[in-house]
């Protein structure tokens, strides 16, 4: 129950994520003084951390997905399987959201 309440929530966030994500790209086509604005904005550590939750909640919501494929096939119904499942997301979205955030810290210190 957990899941599928967290599964929508993130499905709304990533309404709210891109938004954001398109104003930043918009902004690359109008004046520099605007784009350096909003750069800012984004760049901010609360637009950050917007941005960390945003990558979170596109993971999540793609490993369920994923999840819903798996069990669309008939598969991994059982409780006990889908439980395990189910933790597996949770687990899989952070480490995937931490790898796409050390990646990211990566290339920005190597630039």
């Amino acid at each position: 129950m957990v899941m599928s309440i967290l599964h929508r929530i993130t499905g709304g966030a990533l309404y709210v994520g891109t938004l954001l994500v398109a104003w930043w790209v918009s902004a690359a086509a109008g004046s520099e003084s605007y784009f350096d604005w909003v750069s800012g904005i984004v760049g901010s550590w609360f637009g950050q951390l917007v941005l960390f939750g945003f990558s979170w909640a596109l993971m999540f919501h793609l490993l369920g997905g994923i999840r819903h494929l798996i069990w669309d096939t008939g598969s991994y119904m059982e409780k006990h399987t889908a439980t395990k499942l189910a933790i597996a997301t949770m687990i899989g979205s952070i480490v995937l959201t931490l790898a796409v955030w050390a990646a990211v810290v990566a290339m920005r210190s190597a630039a």
